[in-house]
């Protein structure tokens, strides 16, 4: 009834499934396809175990490892990686459709450092009351801040309109 507990990682000794395996020894040399209990029987005689290291081959491929050290080297691999990722962000610019010279120019220097910094940028342009009867200018200076990263960052979403706003997204190159 009960059935046993799942076991994460690489499979070893008698949870080897298949009844062939090519043998690699614990110097890298190749032994060879042979049973599953002959490999298991002379991994027991130097003290090591029989571990699948790539199951999807045909047929699988086993070394003599101890298990507990491939686990805990395999940890420490994974964790390394994820330490070392960057996630990528979405950062925000809010300007509007009237914005002066000067301040478009701190509003993009703050877009060329988060792209150099490897975020997306939403570049968000917000229009109030008679100035969303102008769409046309704020389609003109958000094709002036794609024509200014041209160099560092893509458009990933080209700009549309959402309710009052108008939304463009940009990511590096």
């Amino acid at each position: 009834m009960m059935t046993p507990p799942v076991k994460s990682g690489p499979r070893y000794n008698n949870l080897i499934q298949s009844d062939k395996v090519r043998v690699i020894d614990e110097n890298g040399e190749n032994l060879g396809v042979m049973y599953t209990r002959e490999a298991i029987a002379q991994a027991a005689e130097v003290g090591l175990d029989l571990v699948e290291v790539s199951p999807n081959a045909d047929p699988p491929v086993c070394k003599f490892l101890d298990v507990g050290k491939f686990r805990y080297e395999a940890q420490k691999k994974a964790n390394l990686a994820r330490k070392s990722q960057k996630t990528q962000e979405i950062k925000e610019i809010k300007m509007r459709p009237n914005i002066d010279d000067h301040d478009y120019d701190v509003k993009m220097r703050n877009v060329a450092r988060f792209i150099d910094d490897g975020d997306k940028v939403k570049v968000t342009l917000r229009f109030r009351g008679r100035e969303l009867s102008h769409q046309q200018l704020g389609m003109d200076l958000l094709r002036r801040v794609q024509a200014d990263v041209a160099e560092v960052a893509k458009v990933e979403a080209y700009p549309r309109m959402e309710g009052r706003q108008m939304l463009m997204v940009l990511s590096p190159k």
